[in-house]
């Protein structure tokens, strides 16, 4: 595996400061987001003197670009919203392909519609899956002509709750092209130790052959989250599993300070 940090952990909008923190503070690659190069995270347009900054700055720190964030409400209740955001994920999977980032991440989205990380009762209707995945099979069709896949990651306040949510977008797209993020802490909310790591370890089992990177963000068993280490996740067992079913991508953290990142680098890299 290898060990990756969120870009967006460190301040700056220049590529080469940001991700020469990244590698500083004991990263080898990075999920990037386009704000780390003055741009917002979805944007209208990405001028190609970005794109050269970014490819620049990722040769000069050695840092590799695991993968790209695309995120926007892909179940928004309004469509011209939804329409909005599928216009900009395109250009963002057009820099991925310049960037040769083999993976953009997305946010299988809420009806909430002032937040797309925030839970709605309607969620759970077939109204909503239906629009999700109305919406992904354009952003499939965008990623294949690309050459790049996407990344969904089952969040508890999102369509995609779990693992298995997950498996089944994946038969239904049918496209070899979508692939699942999985952070252990997003699979549970209140939950004891060993209830928290058996929901994980099925978790693993069910999405086993489709991880095409995992997350390093931890929970406490009332819910709060917490930087990696300092909660219920029993990331021993987490990466062990993950080595288990043959996934050797990228292990990212997110969630934590640019103070915090050296430490939890040393802690994520003794169990790898």
């Amino acid at each position: 595996m290898h060990l990756g940090i969120f870009a967006k952990t460190f301040a700056g909008t220049e590529p080469a400061a940001v991700l020469t923190a990244v590698r500083q503070a004991g990263y080898e690659t990075t999920q990037f987001n386009l704000a780390c190069a003055g741009l917002p995270s979805m944007p209208d347009a990405v001028p190609a003197d970005a794109v050269a900054n970014i490819r620049v700055g990722a040769q000069t720190s050695g840092v590799l670009l695991a993968a790209l964030s695309g995120t926007y409400n892909m179940a928004h209740p309004d469509k011209t919203v939804r329409d909005d955001g599928l216009r900009r994920l395109a250009v963002v999977i057009e820099t991925a392909a310049a960037l040769g980032i083999p993976l953009v991440t997305l946010c299988t989205g809420s009806r909430n519609a002032a937040d797309q990380w925030a839970y709605h009762p309607d969620n759970a209707t077939p109204a909503a899956w239906s629009d999700m995945a109305a919406e992904m099979a354009k952003a499939l069709a965008l990623a294949e002509t690309a050459g790049v896949d996407l990344g969904i990651e089952p969040e508890q306040a999102n369509i995609v709750t779990s693992a298995k949510d997950a498996t089944r977008l994946i038969v239904d797209m049918g496209s070899r092209h979508l692939k699942i993020v999985l952070d252990p802490a997003n699979l549970f909310e209140h939950a004891s130790p060993d209830e928290a790591r058996a929901i994980v370890a099925a978790a693993i089992d069910e999405a086993a052959g489709h991880i095409a990177m995992a997350h390093a963000k931890d929970r406490h068993g009332d819910g709060r989250f917490a930087t990696a280490g300092q909660g219920i996740v029993d990331f021993p067992d987490f990466t062990a599993r993950l080595k288990a079913v043959g996934f050797d991508g990228a292990l990212v953290t997110h969630g934590l300070s640019a103070d915090e990142a050296p430490g939890v680098a040393a802690f994520l890299r003794g169990l790898l």
